[in-house]
Parts: C-alpha cells; sequence; structure tokens
C-alpha cells in the first residue's frame, strides 16, 4: 500500500485530502509546514507528496528542491490556487510531476496520484530489469572494460529489429551473441536459423538460402524452404557472411531492401518477417576494398556493428572465465571445487589463446579432469595449452597435438592414453561426453582407442 505524504499549512484542507485518499486505499501521513515536511519525508520515505505551493516560511518550491535533493525520483503534485498557474508551470520545470489547482477535484486528485505512482512504479522496474540485464549479461559474455561497453550496446540494440553485423577472431563468441541478442528480443519465441556459408558449397549457397520449387534446376525433385522460410517471424543469423557469392549479394541486398524473397524457380513473391544477424571472423573492410563483398549489403547488414574483442586483449576476461569453466566442469564431473595454483594463473594470462574462449574452455576442462587434487597447478597448463613460439617459454615437445601435448617423462602415446582413460572414466564409458571433454570428435576418439587399445 502506498504511502503519500500530504503538505498543507491548511489543517481542514490536509485533512480532507488525507480522509479521500484513504478511503480508497492509500497510507497517508501529513505535515503543516516545510521543515516539518522534510522531517517527515526523510522518516517515513512516502511514494508521492502532495505540496502546497504557498506556504509561510518555507514555500513550496524551496521544499520540493530540498526533496528533489533527497530523492529525484519520487513524484511531487504541486498544489496551488487558481491564480498561481505561472509559478506551477514553474515547479514542474523543476521537477514536479504535475500540479493541481484549489478548490481541488477529488477524483480528479485521484486519478492524478494513481497515474504518477503508476508511472514511477513502471520507471523502477524497468530500470530493475536493466540493471539485471546488465548484470546477467555479464556473468556470461565477461566483465573486462571493453565487454561492458558491448553488453550496453546489447542492452540498446536487443528489443528492435535492428540488423546486427558481429566482427571477431574465431572462437570470440560471435554465435553466442547472436543468440543472446534474439534470446533478449520480441521474437524470442520464433525460430532462430544459423547458416554457416563457410562449410557450404558456394554453388548450393542461393537455394539453401531462398529455396526452390521443384523442376528449377536438375535434382530439384520437390518444393524446399530455403533458411529465410524457415526462420519467419524470428531471426537468421548468417555466419560466414564474406563466403557469399556475389551475384548471391546482390539477391540478398534486394530481398532485404523489399522484404520479400523468390524461390527458385518461382514469381511469386514470399513476405518476410525476420531479423537478420550476420557475423564474420575475417577483415571485412579488406573484402570490400578489393570487391568480393559489397559496400552496399554490409551497411545494409550492419545497421548496428558490435567488434568483439580478441581473449589477449581481455586479460581480466581470462581469469573470469578460468574461474567460471572450472566451476562448470567440477560440477559436471562431480568434483569438489578446484582453483588454479598462481603459477597456472600466470601462464593463462602469458599466453596468446590463438583460440580465444572456445580454446580456454577446452584448455579448462582437461586441466579439471587430470588435476588428481583441488588445485590446478602450472605444469598442467602447458601439458594441455600446446603451445607456439608466442607462448610462453615453457618448454614443450614439437609435434605434440594441440592439447595432446605429453607432460614430462611421458611418451605422447602415454599422455593421450591416460587422458582418455580419464575422460572415459569421469564419463562412466560413454565415448560421446569423453569426447566432448576431450575437445575432439567422436571419430578421432574411436580410433585412438582403437589404437591405444583401450575398450
Amino acid at each position: 500500500m502506498s504511502l503519500i505524504l500530504v503538505v498543507d499549512d491548511e489543517a481542514l484542507i490536509r485533512k480532507s485530502f488525507c480522509a479521500h485518499l484513504a478511503s480508497n486505499g492509500f497510507d497517508t501521513c501529513e505535515a503543516p509546514d516545510g521543515v516539518s515536511a522534510l522531517e517527515e519525508f526523510s522518516r517515513r520515505k512516502p511514494a508521492l507528496v502532495l505540496l502546497d505551493l504557498n506556504m509561510p516560511d518555507m514555500s513550496g518550491m524551496e521544499v520540493l528542491a530540498e526533496i528533489r535533493k533527497r530523492d529525484r525520483d519520487i513524484p511531487v503534485i504541486i498544489v496551488t490556487a487558481y491564480g498561481d498557474i505561472k509559478s506551477a508551470v514553474n515547479a514542474i520545470k523543476h521537477g514536479a510531476y504535475d500540479f493541481l489547482s484549489k478548490p481541488l477535484d477529488l477524483e480528479k486528485l485521484l486519478v492524478t496520484v494513481n497515474r504518477a505512482i503508476e508511472k514511477t512504479t513502471l520507471e523502477k522496474r524497468v530500470i530493475e530489469l536493466d540493471n539485471t540485464l546488465h548484470l546477467s549479461l555479464e556473468s556470461i559474455m565477461g566483465k573486462s572494460g571493453p565487454l561492458r561497453k558491448i553488453v550496453d550496446s546489447l542492452c540498446r540494440i536487443a528489443s528492435t529489429d535492428y540488423s546486427v553485423v558481429i566482427l571477431g577472431e574465431t572462437g570470440t563468441g560471435k554465435t553466442f551473441l547472436a543468440k543472446t541478442l534474439h534470446g533478449l528480443s520480441k521474437r524470442a519465441e520464433k525460430p532462430f536459423v544459423k547458416v554457416s556459408i563457410g562449410s557450404m558449397a558456394q554453388t548450393l549457397v542461393e537455394s539453401e538460402l531462398f529455396g526452390y520449387e521443384k523442376g528449377a534446376f536438375t535434382g530439384a525433385d520437390k518444393n524446399k524452404k530455403g533458411h529465410f522460410e524457415t526462420a519467419q517471424g524470428g531471426t537468421l543469423f548468417i555466419d560466414d557472411m564474406d563466403n557469399i557469392p556475389p551475384p548471391v549479394q546482390g539477391k540478398l541486398l534486394s530481398c532485404l531492401e523489399e522484404k520479400k524473397i523468390f524461390r527458385i524457380g518461382d514469381t511469386v513473391p514470399i513476405n518476410l518477417d525476420i531479423r537478420i544477424l550476420g557475423a564474420t571472423n575475417m577483415d571485412i573492410s579488406g573484402a570490400i576494398k578489393n570487391g568480393r563483398f559489397r559496400e552496399d549489403l554490409f551497411y545494409r547488414l550492419g545497421e548496428f556493428v558490435v567488434q568483439l574483442p580478441p581473449l589477449r586483449e581481455r586479460k581480466d576476461d581470462i581469469v573470469f572465465f578460468a574461474e567460471k569453466f572450472i566451476a562448470e566442469t567440477c560440477s559436471e564431473l562431480n568434483k569438489p571445487a578446484c582453483e588454479l595454483h598462481e603459477e597456472a594463473l600466470r601462464e593463462l594470462l602469458s599466453y596468446p589463446w590463438p583460440g580465444n574462449l572456445r580454446q580456454l574452455k577446452n584448455v579448462i576442462r582437461r586441466a579439471v579432469l587430470l588435476s588428481p587434487g583441488s588445485i590446478i597447478e602450472a605444469d598442467n597448463i602447458p601439458f594441455l595449452i600446446g603451445q607456439d613460439s608466442s607462448g610462453p617459454s615453457r618448454p614443450y615437445r614439437q609435434g605434440a597435438a594441440p592439447g595432446l601435448e605429453p607432460s614430462p617423462g611421458f611418451s605422447l602415446k602415454e599422455s593421450e592414453k591416460e587422458m582418455i582413460r580419464r575422460a572415459l572414466e569421469h564419463t562412466g564409458g560413454q565415448k560421446l561426453k569423453a569426447a566432448s571433454l576431450l575437445g575432439i570428435t567422436y571419430k578421432t576418439l574411436v580410433k585412438k582407442m582403437t589404437d591405444y587399445g583401450i575398450s
């Protein structure tokens, strides 16, 4: 129940206002002058103040100014004599919510009070949700300075239909960011469709995107929806967009501008209601300069552009994600909580992480798996990283497969065999989970098990 502070030097008016508000479900408190009003304000912390403008000793404007110093958001409704509208307007310029003229219409008073409280409640709720969104995004994306700027941007554009281009090296989290944008949008309940142009034959890109009619070309033995149609109402995420063939780029630009597509072999347009997100790990500006990517298409796709920085430029996030991945893996493996030794942490911070977050996650998962105790020692880190000349100076065996580098005193074969054995042990013999834990494919795991005689 909202508390309203009624401030007026006339006792009869105060009592009348309080009685009417109380009869409509509000709690009330009152003050006869400015000084006592401020005392009551600090003590009771009301949801709204009904303030007379003309009072002796301390004017309503002075009280308003002091209230604004203490709480800039609380609604203050000014009550003034009929002939003093100019002063009331001035009060609104200085932060009052609204004004009412005496003699007061009590029903109008009630409507104004309800509207003011509802507006303030809504504004506070929006602020709370915005703060919660910031905190939740930081907790999954990182808390370094560069990432905080990206989180701020996400909060602004998530609910819009702006098309977004996400730039960043492999493993920086472009797909994750695209899914996050979709999840925060008004289209969250609709499909999220990802199409990876880089893994697709160039001759198939057009038919995969736009679909085709039966008989449109050799082999088209039935009608087929393209990714645009599949994503109707939702979000289409075009990964590796720099690989879109030039002829298809022109058709894509046309469909984005006209918000309709044509299946290959059809003359009937299909209206589109989708949001487009694009991503690339390539130098898109270079592709534009050498003519491989249309500049007008980039500007149409990139109504908003997000640049994800590499992990090596986000030292704070290396620590943040290492601890996050350790906690997740310990929970997955039902192991007691682990932590990094100081020297191990220095190894992580000094490594350039060419594979970014994806590589860090695999390294941490393996480290947790192989650490016998609750402390991940420094010796585990080079054993797992597969360093190159730009990494830390700790010695390692040349030619070792990334992440399968032998520990001191062990051959590569023995080390790989031990890792696979432990992974299978922790997953109860489930090969698919063990492969995931080791960061290799199921097929590779089965082959190595055969080679090493692991049943």
